[in-house]
């Protein structure tokens, strides 16, 4: 009966598979050891559990089979297949191929425990490969063995339609020879993407997973090796894990396949035994992989030669963020050479060789790094590394407090390190090491977490104030003004800049007023002073010297400035300006020409000498709004006093040239009455003049304005680090912000949210008043400061400034001016080698030491020279581009003396000179001239109206071609006191003068000193037609004033006829260059100009009517006929006295003012009539565009509309024809000829049109 109820059941199954209302997904059959068999269904799923106890019943599962097979069309949805503990022979598998051939649904094949014949594995693995719908396959348990996965791979290798995506072998052993014809397959199958391989061994892991990171597959790979290995890849996420134990040729194949892979991301290998071999072939991966990003070798037993190959792979590798190797046994060399290409070991090394790692971890019970220069490897790397984010240092225990105490203070400067972990370190114990933590979280709010977990520290309650602090750091701060609130201070430096003429003697004077103020006394010194040769003394080197010196708490600097004033008249550099006026000068000349010369000078060489140099001070000192009163204070030093002896007048006729300098600059310079005279080479000589100046610094600071005491506190520590880096004469801008962020609290970042760009400007501000103190020079745009000014102004601005000297080669020089970027920094670079050590002074006092001239590499300089406007580049931006710099051009013959245009009668001439109003007082310093060159190509090239556009460049000389005019910028004078500006193009003055005031008078202007003010003159046309040369042409230039003053005093009606005669010009033989000749004045000014002078009698006569208004009032006590006549100005009311005089008194009064109020009307009708010059000219315009309209070329095709036309004058009833419009004309008609191909005539009572004269539309049409 039990058979009979199994039997039913059965053919329930088989009637549910030949039904075709079920929507079946998956199907299950158990070969079960249960007594009974049965089946389980639901809406998607059949499961069949088969008996074993029944004949009968182990012949259903072949039945069952056939009957799917045959009804395979009626399912559809099925598409998954399981089959537990199946014996497979040749019949059974030959109906189950016959179910996965043809329109099959089957995609997901699933054998647990089954058993199969070598035969039917075959037949199996041949359908499989031919199939194109099964998608995965998984044998649990079948003990297929090496032959089955043989036969697997060979057929998903072979055929091409195979499109199986997982495959999945567990508990079994496929060998070695499974596992390579495996990774065979894996090469050529492009379909797999999950591979899952438990198996008992671990042989199979290597050459599966190496063939899928070296092929760069994207197939998910899980191999479990028994309890020894476990391999997982995760191509989404990139992730490599390999865990448990293998040997050590397994490992290094799988590491060798990542060298060029491209899918492994992280890769991590906690715990795996790894040795010194598989480091080496690792090291070659970290050098070629381009993708990896994370690695993590926690406890890997890494010694230190594995650590250095890892180290000598970081090298190169510029992709890795992330690297763990806590837990291992390096100690101190091992962390030295891992720690290497993450440092800088030199101020000439930019940055690491590894520029990518973010996160390091290192450290472990067995790890010893307090020996063997590893607590020194991580100072270097906290305090150079600008890369590093997170740190991490887990369970030292060879660490020592003061080794950690070390590690906070190099923290102070470290501005990238964010996170710091210490877990487990046994050192971090007791207050030194809480307060070393605490003062770097002052200094440094950019570390966010430290964390201290089972630490000493936290384990006695010590570790809550770091935690509160750093939450402080991450707090809001209250915003401030910028420097608001900042304490002011007197100014604790000042500058003493000793000029004067070569072979003046101000090498030895600086020295005896240093030793004279130093508080060092020398014994002897003035003996041995005294035996200097003076012919020694001339071979001394004219190069700037900077001896610096402190005087009660004041920092005096005497700047002798060696005859060189032209080359360091720079940038602003060395003069007063800004209101900071710390610093004075000496102005120093000798009774001699030269220390051998026994002839003393004349009172004339010396006025000429002092003049040069006080005119140099008035040109290049700059005051503020705040500080116009306060002038440039001079001293005036005599040397060589022995000669006054020998010179018969004594001092009288140089006294008397100083007194009179000195009344002539009053309003300029403040000149100190006592001339000192001295002799340089004796103490005691010098030592009132070394008391007048001790004196004199105090004066001068306390007249000063007030700067913030911030100022002060920075330039001591300027001297402090400077001393400290005797071989770096320039600061970088972060080592800047560095020192601020240390030493400065008001310049100091408090939290993470401070407003970082205020902090920073705060700091720009105080910078740019230290340079003003002139204690720096400060390059904002380029990022450093100049500590060494010395060095600075020697070495580079005199390299920069002379090289027309250095290019001495042909090959070298362009013969337009321009040389290779390339070529420039050669040069430079072999300048500034020459020799490798400089010899320069340094910011301690009076010291000197050697530098290296490498602090600045060739292309800063040239950046520099740049930003000083000293050249440009003929294309921004481009490597190779060219340089001009203007230093180099010569004079010669070959310049160009021509217009770039072909003369015609259309061309306008228009030539301005601009002059220094006070030529005695100032003039242009040498580099002025090079640096307009620069500086109007600049400010052309990055206006947006660059209309055919054309600049060159020669010596004293810009031609300039913008929108059509042609322009030449000439500089004269000795020295050089004015600027030509002369101009030739088709189009009318005014846009040429226009062009002139926009363009290059402002340019002119903003180079130079605001003490420097400019007369302009009109230049006669045809010596700027002609280009007559500036000898010629002194006289033939009248100021622009005065011409404006004539035509103001003229009448109105004769303004527009005004001419100017020029004198003639004649060579040195009397030969006319020129004849004498008159040009109106409508010719040399422009409309605007015209328009100047028209606006300033409109003023005048708008003063005058507002004068003449005189209301009249009426008196209230009824002498209504006596008149009241109120004064505009005081509103005073004049009474007239009832009395015969009176009244005779009165009536005189009022005919004076009828005579003066008729006079002042006939005087404005005169002014109204002579604003019609304008109509004049607009309609001789107007007149000239007529006749050429009726020119016109009449050979054109027929009209249709007609283009001639004719004007007539009405008189009474008679008609005049008009020939020339001419001002005044009325009842003018304009008429029509009617027109033929080839006649022409005049149309009978053709009405006309009636032309009404507007002075506006005739303006707009005659223009």
């Amino acid at each position: 009966m039990t058979s009979t109820r199994e039997m039913r059941e059965l053919s329930l199954c088989l009637q549910i598979i030949r039904s075709s209302n079920e929507n079946l997904q998956s199907i299950s059959l158990y070969n079960s050891s249960f007594h009974t068999s049965s089946f389980e269904k639901t809406d998607l799923s059949l499961r069949i559990n088969i008996s074993t106890d029944c004949a009968a019943d182990t012949q259903f599962f072949s039945l069952f089979i056939h009957e799917l097979a045959l009804n395979k069309d009626k399912h559809t949805d099925l598409t998954s297949l399981l089959f537990h503990g199946i014996e497979w022979d040749p019949e059974k598998m030959s109906i189950l191929c016959t179910l996965l051939q043809g329109k099959s649904s089957i995609k997901q094949l699933e054998f647990q425990k089954n058993i199969f014949e070598s035969r039917c594995l075959s037949e199996l693995s041949g359908e499989i490969g031919r199939s194109s719908l099964i998608k995965a396959i998984a044998f649990s348990d079948c003990k297929i063995g090496s032959t089955g996965t043989v036969l697997l791979a060979s057929s998903l290798s072979k055929n091409s339609n195979s499109q199986v995506e997982e495959l999945q072998i567990w508990e079994d052993s496929i060998g070695s020879k499974g596992a390579e014809e495996l990774a065979a397959m894996i090469e050529v199958n492009h379909s797999l993407r999950l591979l899952t391989i438990l198996d008992k061994n671990s042989i199979a892991a290597a050459p599966l997973i190496s063939t899928v990171l070296a092929r760069n597959r994207s197939l998910e790979v899980h191999i479990w090796g028994g309890d020894k290995l476990s391999i997982k890849f995760i191509p989404e996420s990139g992730t490599l894990r390999i865990s448990g134990k293998n040997n050590s040729s397994s490992l290094q194949r799988i590491v060798c396949s990542l060298g060029w892979n491209t899918t492994v991301v992280t890769l991590d290998m906690t715990g795996v035994h790894l040795r010194s071999r598989w480091a080496r072939d690792f090291r070659v991966v970290l050098e070629c992989n381009k993708t990896l990003k994370d690695v993590n070798l926690s406890r890997t037993s890494l010694r230190n030669r594995s650590v250095v190959y890892i180290a000598a792979g970081l090298f190169k590798n510029s992709c890795l963020e992330k690297l763990k190797l806590d837990g291992n046994r390096f100690g101190g060399v091992g962390l030295e050479h891992l720690l290497c290409p993450l440092s800088r070991f030199s101020p000439l090394q930019h940055e690491t060789a590894n520029t990518t790692l973010q996160i390091l971890a290192f450290g472990g019970e067995k790890s010893n790094f307090a020996k063997n220069g590893g607590v020194l490897a991580i100072l270097r790397l906290l305090e150079t590394n600008q890369t590093l984010v997170h740190l991490i240092i887990n369970q030292d225990k060879s660490l020592r407090p003061n080794d950690f105490v070390r590690i906070f203070r190099s923290l102070e400067r470290n501005t990238t390190l964010q996170r710091l972990s210490l877990r487990s370190c046994r050192g971090l114990q007791g207050e030194v090491v809480l307060q070393a933590i605490m003062d770097t979280l002052i200094v440094n709010p950019w570390i966010e977490e430290i964390d201290l977990s089972d630490t000493p520290l936290q384990e006695s309650g010590k570790a809550a104030p770091v935690y509160e602090k750093l939450g402080l750091n991450s707090s809001p701060v209250q915003e401030s003004e910028l420097l608001a609130n900042l304490p002011l201070a007197m100014p604790t430096c000042c500058r003493i800049l000793v000029c004067g003429q070569q072979h003046a003697g101000k090498n030895t004077l600086c020295s005896s007023i240093y030793y004279s103020m130093s508080a060092t006394n020398f014994p002897y010194m003035d003996q041995l002073r005294s035996l200097i040769d003076p012919i020694k003394q001339i071979a001394k080197t004219s190069e700037m010297k900077i001896t610096k010196l402190q005087d009660n708490g004041t920092k005096v600097s005497i700047w002798n400035l060696s005859g060189k004033i032209e080359n360091l008249a720079l940038y602003n550099l060395l003069f007063p300006q800004h209101g900071n006026q710390n610093t004075f000068f000496l102005l120093v000349s000798s009774f001699t020409r030269s220390p051998t010369d026994k002839y003393p000078k004349s009172s004339e060489e010396i006025e000429e000498e002092l003049l040069h140099w006080l005119k140099s001070i008035c040109s290049n000192s700059k005051r503020s709004d705040q500080t116009q009163s306060i002038l440039p204070h001079v001293v005036i030093v005599l040397t060589r006093t022995d000669m006054i002896s020998q010179q018969p007048e004594g001092l009288q006729p140089i006294a008397s040239v100083i007194q009179n300098l000195r009344e002539e600059f009053k309003s300029y310079i403040e000149i100190y009455p006592t001339v000192f005279t001295v002799d340089a080479r004796s103490s005691a000589s010098v030592s009132r003049l070394a008391r007048h100046l001790r004196k004199t610094t105090k004066t001068v600071l306390e007249r000063n304005p007030l700067i913030y005491q911030v100022c002060n506190d920075l330039v001591n520590l300027l001297y402090e680090w400077r001393s400290r880096n005797s071989n770096k004469p320039v600061m970088k801008w972060n080592e800047y912000c560095e020192l601020c962020q240390m030493k400065i609290p008001a310049l100091r970042i408090r939290s993470r949210l401070d407003n970082m760009e205020k902090v920073n400007n705060q700091r720009k501000e105080v910078a740019k008043s230290i340079r003003h103190l002139g204690e720096i020079i400060f390059f904002e745009d380029l990022g450093f400061l100049v500590l060494d000014c010395e060095w600075f102004f020697s070495d580079v601005l005199d390299q920069i400034m002379n090289l027309a000297s250095k290019l001495n080669s042909a090959e070298r020089r362009l013969r337009d001016g321009f040389i290779s970027r390339k070529e420039m920094e050669n040069i430079i670079t072999e300048r500034l080698q020459r020799p490798n050590q400089i010899t320069i002074s340094t910011l301690e006092l009076g010291g000197s030491s050697k530098v290296v001239s490498h602090c600045l590499e060739a292309n800063d300089l040239i950046n520099v020279m740049l930003k000083l406007e000293l050249g440009y580049e003929k294309e921004p931006g481009d490597p190779m581009t060219l340089l001009l710099v203007p230093a180099i051009l010569e004079q010669g013959a070959a310049d160009n003396q021509s217009w770039d245009m072909m003369p015609s009668s259309e061309c306008v001439y228009v030539g301005r000179h601009l002059e220094c109003e006070e030529a005695r007082h100032v003039c242009f310093t040498s580099d002025f001239f090079p640096r307009l060159q620069v500086h109007l190509h600049n400010k052309i090239m990055r206006s947006a109206n660059q209309q055919g556009l054309a600049y060159r460049l020669e010596k004293n000389l810009i031609y300039v071609i913008i929108n059509g005019i042609h322009v030449r910028v000439e500089v004269g004078g000795q020295p050089h006191h004015y600027v030509d500006i002369l101009a030739c193009s088709s189009k009318n003055i005014t846009e040429i003068i226009r062009l002139f005031h926009q363009l290059i008078v402002p340019s002119i202007q903003g180079l130079c000193s605001p003490n420097i003010s400019f007369s302009e003159n009109i230049i006669r046309p045809d010596c700027v037609r002609c280009l007559i040369p500036h000898r010629f042409r002194k006289t033939q230039h009248v100021p622009l004033k005065y011409i404006k003053d004539i035509l103001q005093s003229l009448p109105a009606d004769g303004m527009y006829d005004y001419q100017h005669t020029w004198t003639s010009v004649e060579d040195h033989n009397r030969v006319h260059i020129l004849n004498s000749v008159s040009d109106y004045t409508r010719d040399l000014l422009s409309d605007d100009e015209f328009r100047d002078v028209l606006q300033v009698r409109y003023n005048d006569l708008h003063h005058l009517a507002v004068e003449l208004a005189t209301p009249m009032t009426l008196l209230e006590n009824g002498e209504s006929s006596d008149l009241v006549a109120t004064d505009a100005a005081n509103s005073t009311q004049e009474m007239v006295e009832p009395s015969i005089s009176g009244i005779a008194k009165g009536v005189e009064t009022v005919l004076q003012r009828l005579k003066l109020i008729e006079q002042e009307i006939k005087d404005l009708k005169q002014e109204i009539q002579g604003l019609r010059f304008y109509e004049h000219r607009l309609l001789i315009e107007l007149h000239r565009k007529v006749d050429y309209v009726v020119n016109y070329n009449t050979q054109l095709e027929e009209r249709k509309v007609p283009h001639m036309f004719y004007f007539v004058q009405l008189y009474s009833s008679n008609r005049r024809l008009v020939t020339r419009l001419l001002p005044g004309m009325t009842t003018l008609r304009l008429h029509m000829l009617c027109e033929f191909r080839k006649e022409m005539h005049v149309v009978e009572d053709q009405v006309g049109c009636e032309l009404i004269q507007e002075p506006i539309l005739l303006g707009e049409w005659g223009t």
